[in-house]
Formats: C-alpha cells, sequence, structure tokens
C-alpha cells in the first residue's frame, strides 16, 4: 500500500517488521527517526497492531501508520486504525506526535487525511478518545469535524459519522 500524502507529511503503513523496530525502538539503517521517536504512544500504537496482526491477520488497510515529514522523511509520530472495522462499518482510531512537533498542526493534517481515508474506503462512523486533561488533542479531532458525544471517569469519546448526505470532508452540511 502507497503512503497517504498531505501536504507536509506522508501516512506510511507500517510492515510487521516495521512495527516490531518501534516497539523495540531499534531503527533500521534506512529510518529515519526524528529525535524522540518513537515515543511511549508510538510503541503502544506497534503493539496493538502486532497483536490485531497475530489474532486476526494484517488489517491493512486499516492498521497503523508512521507519521513522516515530507521535507526530510523523518519519522515525528504515528496514528492509525486499532482494527478492522466492525460489522456496522465502524473503526476507532488513534493517533500521537513525539513532544518537539507538537503545536505546528501535523495531528490535524494527518488525522483528516486518515478520516478522508477511511470514508473513501466506506467506513461510516470513526471513533477516537482522549483524556480529560488533553486539551490539544480535543482540539484537534474538533478541529476536522469530529464531536463529542461521551465522557466517562477517565476519557472524553468523540466520532464522526457519514450518511449519503454528508460531504467527504468529514464535516456535516
Amino acid at each position: 500500500m502507497d503512503d497517504l500524502l498531505t501536504e507536509r507529511l506522508a501516512l506510511h503503513p507500517l510492515s510487521l517488521a516495521e512495527a516490531e523496530r518501534v516497539l523495540t525502538g531499534e531503527p533500521d539503517d534506512g529510518a529515519r527517526w526524528a529525535s524522540g521517536y518513537p515515543d511511549d504512544g508510538d510503541r503502544a500504537g506497534a503493539r496493538r497492531f502486532l497483536d490485531t496482526c497475530a489474532d486476526t491477520g494484517d488489517p491493512q488497510p486499516f492498521g497503523a501508520y508512521e507519521i513522516r515529514r515530507r521535507e526530510g522523511g523523518h519519522a515525528i509520530g504515528g496514528l492509525g486504525f486499532h482494527g478492522p472495522a466492525d460489522e456496522t462499518g465502524s473503526v476507532t482510531i488513534g493517533y500521537g506526535l513525539i513532544l518537539p512537533a507538537r503545536g505546528k498542526g501535523y495531528a490535524g493534517e494527518a488525522l483528516r487525511a486518515l478520516l478522508l481515508f477511511a470514508h473513501s474506503r466506506g467506513i461510516t462512523r470513526v471513533k477516537g478518545d482522549t483524556a480529560h486533561d488533553n486539551i490539544a488533542s480535543q482540539r484537534v479531532m474538533s478541529s476536522v469535524g469530529m464531536r463529542l458525544v461521551a465522557e466517562d471517569g477517565q476519557l472524553k469519546h468523540f466520532e464522526t459519522a457519514w450518511s449519503d448526505a454528508t460531504a467527504a470532508t468529514g464535516h456535516r452540511p
């Protein structure tokens, strides 16, 4: 599968070998990792992807992606699906950036591309969640058209859903 490209980013679908390297924090000779990559969130995403592959097979295109800057190609974070769509056409996503890459609009740019990709593949609902105190992540999800739909003691739950009348941008008309 090819990278998903945005103006400034390449969303690179991880292979099993790449996910294993992210998990161990040991790049191969060709990997370009920005300082601080992978962080704990990237390792957790790689572990989820590897567990999904072991349990049900490679879920691509609904797997894990490495967020790379197009300029220079350095990995700065990860995002992806927590597995293939369920019987209702719904997926759950997660994302994160290393600290030096935050606050530059990369998370919104990457998430917007992932939502468009999901919609183009027939996904009807995308869900995500974040901690109550993670205001930046809440803003990112809101900025790409995801709505706050529930809260519990630990998390705020967001989603976006499409119907035939909904534009492919992820925003409701």
